[in-house]
């Protein structure tokens, strides 16, 4: 359709690039493994990829501690193989998001190794020193790590502290130094010469910190970094002139697209950021953060088509690197019934849908030992499992060794489902999740009310029944999602009732008449979607 815009009528896909596809065998996901797998994601349906850090790191964080911003790291293949991704991508109509890492870098970064170096080295303001006038046994304030412990380091060679939001590892980068500021906006161009068609900004709104380097007020909370108001670490005034300078450079580019990961996010806090001259939108967490209940589900959808601003467009996202994958978090069965009604859910609402690879096949997390632990956040707060590893195991191919993700040992174990849990066995399957995501996908293209069209919730039954309507001036869409294990009724009365209306999509078969005297009736976690005609 010629009103089509990629980045927001379409469906972008994460991949985690360390552990989509191998192909050299070194146990590594990689760029010519991720190419071979581009014809299995247009077929899939999607738009859009979104590549988690391939830059160089020593991966203190896999990938979100950088040593070089406009290069691509060795273990996942070179320059040349990233171009070839994505012209190969483009010939498939797949568009290419890079992640911007751009709050922090690794230590071993050339410019943190410059500026530890001595006091009066060029870099030495790139990064943020302080010292406290008491003495160095004193912090310079109380700002906390989100990883654990202290967000000072201090450093012997020239007796100041620097801070770290995350890993000591990786030194924020001080954003108040023009130069920096410059840099860090030419990355942006650098990637878009090279036909990147987006970014996602990582905790974007962290860029700046309080000039004055005040104290957080405190509070009550679990972690130490919880037990504070993040009031002068986070969400400074000065981030809007950062977006709005985003903006600019990408809007003299051809529909590119910047989406932020709004750090410690609420509603509001992630819309005061989007708009015209910010960014195009910024990642909302809500869906990810609630039970298997329709009604907390609508709630949080409510409140952000509340204040979604003029001209800005809303994500939705169930699924990501950082989180508990839907089907563990929602104790799904394994016929994967339940796994269909959030997939419904996922792509009719209104917004970008973000999926994160496996999700459509219905992958599980993995359980890792204390010995298994890789994550820096997993070791720091073990045993509490706050740990990443779990969602981050190999993408589940086939049922040969290791899954077709590699044919060596995978940096990272695959789950013991992958035999039967897998691409290959899915497709064979009619009624798999997998092509129920396929259909789903290909239903959203075709009918541009799921991708434009108004949200009308439908309030009957809000403890079992989530149902609302997609609706433009020319057709409606009825979404009727059963979250109940056993059958469940939706009261549909009024005009809607009396018009005539024919079954787009459901994971059972209908047949006979779509209601039954102003009732939809549903069965256990069945996701239907219908068409007025």
């Amino acid at each position: 359709m010629s009103d089509f815009l990629w980045w927001q009528d379409g469906v972008i896909y994460q991949i985690y690039p360390r552990s989509f596809a191998d192909s050299n065998g070194d146990g590594i996901g990689d760029l010519q493994g991720i190419i071979s797998k581009l014809d299995y994601l247009a077929d899939l349906g999607i738009d859009g990829i979104w590549l988690s850090p391939i830059y160089p790191s020593p991966d203190a964080d896999f990938g979100y501690d950088i040593t070089d911003y406009k290069d691509i790291d060795p273990k996942y293949g070179t320059m040349d193989d990233f171009l070839s991704l994505v012209e190969q991508a483009h010939s498939r109509g797949i568009h290419i998001i890079m992640d911007m890492v751009l709050n922090h870098t690794s230590e071993e970064h050339p410019w943190f190794v410059e500026s530890r170096s001595s006091l009066d080295n060029p870099k030495r303001d790139w990064y943020i020193w302080r010292r406290n006038p008491k003495g160095d046994r004193f912090l310079p304030n109380n700002w906390h790590s989100v990883f654990g412990g202290k967000g000072w380091e201090f450093d012997e060679r020239t007796g100041y502290y620097y801070y770290h939001m995350f890993t000591k590892q990786q030194p924020d980068l001080n954003w108040r130094n023009p130069e920096v500021y410059a840099e860090m906006m030419d990355t942006f161009r650098f990637w878009a010469d090279r036909g990147v068609d987006g970014f996602r900004l990582d905790v974007f709104n962290e860029y700046f910190k309080d000039a004055q380097f005040r104290d957080n007020p405190l509070k009550l909370g679990r972690r130490p970094f919880d037990c504070q108001i993040h009031l002068y670490d986070t969400n400074q005034p000065e981030m809007m002139k950062v977006v709005a300078d985003i903006r600019q450079i990408l809007d003299r580019y051809p529909e590119r697209y910047a989406v932020g990961e709004t750090f410690l996010d609420n509603h509001e806090i992630a819309a005061s950021y989007c708009g015209p001259g910010k960014l195009h939108a910024t990642f909302d967490f809500s869906l990810m953060k609630k039970r298997w209940n329709p009604a907390q589900f609508l709630e949080s959808i409510l409140e952000r088509e509340k204040i979604t601003p003029e001209n800005a467009w809303p994500n939705n996202v169930l699924n990501n690197h950082d989180a508990p994958r839907s089907a563990t978090r929602f104790h799904a069965a394994e016929n994967d019934e339940q796994l269909k009604v959030a997939a419904a859910m996922l792509l009719t609402l209104r917004g970008t849908p973000f999926l994160y690879q496996g999700e459509e096949i219905g992958m599980r997390d993995i359980h890792v030992s204390r010995s298994e632990i890789q994550d820096p956040l997993g070791k720091h707060y073990w045993p509490i499992p706050v740990g990443r590893d779990g969602c981050r195991s190999p993408m589940q191919w086939d049922a040969s060794e290791y899954g077709g993700f590699s044919t060596g040992k995978p940096w990272l174990k695959l789950h013991k489902n992958t035999l039967t849990r897998n691409v290959e066995a899915q497709k064979a399957d009619p009624k798999s999740l997998l092509n129920f995501y396929k259909t789903l996908l290909k239903i959203r293209k075709e009918h541009s009310v799921l991708q434009k069209g108004m949200f009308i919730p439908l309030h009957h039954n809000p403890q079992r029944v989530l149902a609302y309507l997609r609706q433009d001036s020319e057709h409606v869409i009825l979404v009727a999602l059963n979250f109940a294990r056993r059958p469940s009724k939706l009261a549909v009365g009024g005009e809607l009732v009396r018009n005539h209306w024919e079954v787009l999509l459901s994971n059972y078969d209908r047949g006979g008449k779509v209601f039954e005297k102003g009732w939809l009736k549903l069965q256990g976690y069945e996701a239907c979607i219908l068409i007025q005609k």
